[in-house]
């Protein structure tokens, strides 16, 4: 990490913090979007509505596999950076270590469990007798190189807890360039389809973890000789589980609402499941400049939080949601107005387009709230709150399975739609109430900061 980058996270005018730390994450975020697109867009070329169903079937693989490198990146991350806030490097070194080694065995262990239940995975996924050889094709490449997945959303986490967030950029910059190549190779030209889909993914990420290891390794100022640590003690282990396993439990039930929100859709027809798989998508792109806002200041919370510098902790959380509320008017805005055309770009098919419309003005709804709940989620998680953060998981996740049941028992297809949003909405306030707990907590710390 370069010293500019330690001078934004702790004596920088806010502003300028904010746009050194989150452009980068939000532009690196905002091509990621645009990656994630990339797979859906070439299938949808082949015009085989089938196996865009299992694109969106193997979704909740996808943010299984995000789900451990977040268990271990999210959670060794912001300890990182509390660490260094608090001029402990090299106790930063063996905790990013134990993350890597750690990254890398979960990605195995979860391999070698799918590989023995393949089949009963693709069914619980939602597949049909149409989706099944699809979607267990997708699955099985995606399994097989998940370790990769898992360690690049787990690195790129130690990346940003320095505040190195140009260098996250480009890490994601590599994937999507990658992508941009292998996709039109493995689907188009050699013809696997969904197949060649998954395998273009994994190598995607196979190019940044390599280029994220090379920088931890050889650039970072912090963090050089990490690969050589594999052993923590016990309690450091609990303290980047204490984060970690909230982020994780956060994941499983984004699976669950994702797996709920297949099985109902699928009732009406591979029609309205394609339409929410493309719909998600395309709303991804106004909420993940709100996520790349907050990510990239998250180093920025937890340095400022373990220096006990509260002050510049609420300025810079105060600014965020300033900008955060401007992100979801203006550009959540712009993709409602330009939905039809947008949406056209992945499917011509009329049925598509009308129910995908639809369904992604809900979503964007959704995405108003998920915004200001995720910069909550953010802060707890950078000052290590993982009551307040496990609290804000559960209640997001299990609160959508009765939401959901019960809309859909009352209002049908228009039910499965609004789901999303209400549970959003509800989980939003919540999380209001969380963050005023929080900020008492810290005027509590102002007054006695040795309790840090």
């Amino acid at each position: 990490m370069k010293l500019s980058d330690q001078y934004y996270l702790e004596s920088a005018p806010i502003r300028k913090s904010i746009a050194h730390l989150s452009i980068p994450m939000m532009i690196g975020i905002s091509v990621t979007t645009v990656y994630n697109m990339l797979n859906i867009f070439f299938i949808g070329l082949l015009r085989n509505t089938d196996m865009l169903s299992a694109i969106t079937l193997g979704l909740p693989i996808l943010t299984l596999l995000m789900a451990f490198g977040s268990l271990f990146g999210v959670g060794g991350g912001s300890f990182v950076s509390r660490l260094i806030g608090q001029k402990e490097p090299e106790k930063g070194k063996k905790i990013a270590g134990y993350t890597f080694y750690g990254s890398i065995i979960a990605g195995l262990v979860i391999a070698l469990l799918a590989f023995l239940f393949i089949d009963p995975i693709v069914h619980l996924l939602g597949a049909d007798a149409a989706t099944f050889e699809y979607t267990k094709n997708y699955a099985l490449i995606l399994f097989a190189g998940g370790f990769v997945i898992v360690l690049n959303f787990s690195l790129e986490q130690l990346v940003r807890s320095e505040g190195a967030s140009r260098v996250s950029m480009y890490g994601m910059l590599i994937s999507t360039l990658l992508s941009l190549l292998f996709d039109p190779l493995f689907i188009l030209i050699l013809g696997w389809n969904v197949a060649g889909a998954a395998f273009a993914m994994v190598l995607a990420n196979l190019g940044s973890v390599i280029y994220y290891v090379y920088f931890l390794e050889k650039k970072s100022a912090h963090l050089k000789g990490f690969i050589k640590h594999l052993k923590i003690p016990i309690q450091n282990q609990l303290e980047i589980y204490k984060i970690g396993v909230s982020e994780l439990v956060s994941f499983v039930f984004m699976i669950v609402t994702t797996l709920l929100l297949n099985r109902f859709a699928i009732e009406y027809g591979n029609d309205v499941l394609a339409s929410f798989g493309v719909a998600s998508r395309i709303v991804q792109i106004p909420e993940f400049l709100s996520m790349g806002l907050f990510l990239g200041m998250i180093p920025f919370f937890a340095t400022n939080f373990g220096s006990k510098n509260f002050d510049r902790l609420n300025a810079g959380i105060k600014q965020s949601a300033l900008w955060v509320g401007m992100i979801s008017v203006v550009f959540l805005g712009l993709v409602y107005v330009f939905r039809e055309p947008i949406f056209k770009l992945f499917s011509n098919d009329v049925s598509l387009l009308s129910i995908g419309t639809y369904i992604m003005a809900t979503m964007l709804i959704s995405a108003v709230f998920n915004g200001f709940t995720e910069l909550f989620m953010g802060v707890f998680q950078a000052t290590g709150q993982g009551t307040f953060l496990t609290i804000m998981s559960v209640m997001k996740g299990v609160l959508f399975i009765p939401v959901i049941i019960l809309l859909h028992h009352l209002f049908g297809l228009h039910g499965v739609i609004w789901s999303l949003a209400i549970t959003e909405v509800i989980t939003c306030l919540m999380g209001t109430i969380l963050f005023i707990l929080f900020k008492r907590r810290v005027s509590h710390l102002k007054m006695k900061p040795e309790l840090v």
